[in-house]
């Protein structure tokens, strides 16, 4: 089966509530949205954000203490303190914000095909916000120990062509029992796969869901925002300690 995804697909909104609005004032603190960015950091525990649009956040004010890291993906709850200034779209305040997994790709061969795993889990929404694949997908966990996710380029499968990437999503769940249905969410760093005199790169991929593999075909467009807004951003359900 294969689909061609809509970039941004609303999924479960789990305890989260994507803006709300409680007055007329933009820059109101009783205002917040909740954005995937990336964090950059900036030196001495500083750093700053980049939304999936392209968008430049600074944190001059902040609720909870966060120490960054390169090509880290968050969840951030933030409100608008102020318009551009000083090379950023905003000042913010940091509400709160959460890590997201954030793993390179792998290369698929045939010594860890197996260890890789290729249990089945239901991707919810697969999509390119600017640098990074972003995954949520659900999966059976049944407490034994943390399932594994990756992202594995398969150079060997007929998809393969000099004009598409053939990827696979790979899902270990360590031969757990399916007791209870998680919701996860990972993000993949495509920058690796950018080649030299082309602005894009078409990607295919598959996907081994609970009812057949599904494939999803996006193309990534090298530092061109996905131009998102926030009620079309995905907000999924934060799981804790249950996949790597």
């Amino acid at each position: 089966m294969r689909k061609k995804l809509l970039p941004f697909v609303i999924v479960s909104v789990g305890i989260f509530m994507g803006l709300i609005a409680c007055d007329d004032n933009a820059n109101s603190l009783g205002n917040f949205g909740i954005d995937i960015a990336t964090v950059m950091p900036e030196g001495e525990d500083a750093y700053s954000l980049l939304l999936d649009n392209g968008k430049r956040l600074w944190p001059a004010a902040s609720a909870v203490r966060y120490s960054p890291a390169y090509n880290q993906r968050v969840f951030l709850n933030y409100t608008i303190l102020s318009d551009a200034q000083s090379g950023y779209d905003h000042y913010i305040k940091v509400n709160d914000i959460w890590n997201i997994l954030t793993k390179q790709a792998i290369e698929l061969t045939a010594q860890n095909e197996d260890s890789i795993g290729n249990d089945p889990v239901k991707a919810n929404a697969v999509w390119v916000g600017g640098d990074y694949l972003n995954v949520s997908f659900m999966f059976n966990y049944g407490g034994i120990q943390p399932h594994a996710v990756n992202l594995a380029k398969n150079s060997l499968s007929p998809g393969s062509t000099a004009d598409v990437i053939a990827l696979e999503f790979r899902h270990n769940s360590y031969g757990s029992t399916q007791s209870k249905l998680y919701e996860g969410f990972v993000c993949f760093d495509l920058k690796p796969f950018q080649a030299v005199n082309t602005d894009s790169v078409k990607l295919s991929i598959q996907v081994k869901e609970w009812t057949g593999d599904t494939t999803y075909d996006v193309v990534y467009r090298y530092n061109q925002a996905a131009m998102q807004t926030q009620s079309e951003m995905p907000i999924p359900v934060i799981s804790s300690n249950e996949y790597y």
